[in-house]
């Protein structure tokens, strides 16, 4: 009887630890989502999407500045200017630049020493990231497109409606003259851009602004092509490229509808290439 006592309590121990180990890897698994083929509703941020070796995946976590604005008060919109060096003059409210972004994804993302910052972005060409609110930058003879919005330190984009401005300017007396819908629906590239070295290739952060439209899952996306493998993103948010190999990697964003064609538009489909490095 005494043994029967003891295979009984035998079996219900490796009963409680089996299940005990089945609830550990089920509270593993669910800090870390992954997207599946039958996933409904937006993309939650911090869901992994895996492929190919690549995990792409959001993050919604950066301290917000709802109050913060920016506007650009000169070239003036629609204005007329002198081709060559043309002063960038703006007017900012409840945003420090040079400030160090008080967050954690300082430290895991490739993060600018001067602090926060303005992303100007001329005919969506890379962007040039200033600390004060007022320089000179060259342009071109012609039509020029112009988008401008906050920083954080780590270059992720404030994305509220009063973050941002958007306009044409001209410069001296153009041949032909650029077509350019300002409330039609743009998608502007803005990070990963340039060299990452050492610890900074470990996340790489995938950041575009959208101006006059958002992403839902049953609405327009952004396509995102990295080295060749596709992925969908249906929230307009920041996200974390890992598992990049060294050396050269090609990015293509395309703002496309629910049904995958491009949403019509000078930039709506971009392609950059960036480096990275061992240290």
């Amino acid at each position: 009887m005494k043994k029967i006592y003891l295979s009984l309590a035998a079996a219900l121990m490796l009963g409680f630890t089996a299940c005990d180990t089945a609830r550990q890897t089920q509270d593993a698994e669910s800090q870390t989502p992954i997207v599946s083929s039958t996933t409904t509703g937006p993309t939650p941020a911090g869901a992994v999407m895996s492929k190919n070796g690549l995990r792409v995946y959001a993050f919604d976590d950066s301290q917000q500045y709802p109050e913060s604005a920016l506007r650009l008060n000169t070239p003036p919109a629609g204005g007329l200017v002198e081709p060559g060096p043309v002063e960038f003059n703006y007017s900012l409210s409840n945003y420090q630049l040079t400030r160090m972004t008080p967050h954690s994804n300082a430290e895991h993302m490739a993060n600018s020493q001067q602090g926060q910052h303005i992303h100007n972005i001329v005919d969506n060409e890379p962007y040039t990231a200033h600390y004060e609110t007022t320089f000179t930058k060259d342009l071109a003879e012609g039509d020029h497109v112009i988008l401008s919005f906050l920083s954080r330190s780590y270059h992720e984009s404030l994305k509220h409606k009063g973050a941002y401005d958007l306009r044409m300017v001209t410069a001296g007396k153009p041949a032909e003259r650029m077509q350019f819908d300002l409330k039609a629906p743009h998608m502007f590239y803005s990070r990963p851009k340039g060299e990452y070295i050492g610890k900074d290739t470990e996340k790489i952060m995938l950041d575009f602004y959208l101006v006059n439209t958002d992403l839902s899952t049953t609405g327009n996306k952004v396509r995102a092509t990295i080295n060749g493998t596709e992925f969908m993103l249906d929230r307009w948010l920041p996200y974390i490229i890992e598992g990049l190999p060294m050396g050269e990697t090609t990015i293509k964003l395309e703002l496309v509808d629910n049904n995958g064609a491009v949403v019509p538009g000078p930039y709506n489909t971009v392609e950059r290439k960036i480096t990275l490095k061992e240290a």
